[in-house]
């Protein structure tokens, strides 16, 4: 596995999906609480600085900055690394069906 598929975090996980439309980062921190119903929660420090990092990997880009808050929005790529990550997350959940169950793994 090379390191464009490294497993993501779900701090990175949660802000690719919240991109899927324009948002800038108080929006992105917002929507991430929401959707992991309280359990995430982002930091401005923490958002920004991944932010950077998503934009320096070409997994998302700024829109144009029209006023006080930068709005961001998914690439291509990104979106395919948000498919990578959830086959993952579905093979392991998959696996853990079946031992906790009892059946044989394929």
């Amino acid at each position: 596995m090379g390191q464009e598929h490294l497993p993501l975090t779900e701090g990175v996980y949660y802000i690719l999906l919240s991109l899927y439309e324009p948002r800038h980062g108080y929006g992105i921190m917002q929507l991430t609480e929401e959707l992991s119903k309280g359990r995430v929660q982002l930091g401005a420090g923490t958002i920004y600085g991944a932010i950077k990092t998503l934009v320096g990997r070409k997994w998302i880009v700024a829109l144009d900055d029209d006023g006080r808050k930068k709005e961001y929005i998914i690439t291509d790529l990104g979106k395919t690394m948000v498919e990578y990550e959830m086959k993952r997350l579905y093979e392991l959940y998959e696996n853990g069906l079946q031992l906790t169950k009892g059946e044989k793994l394929l």
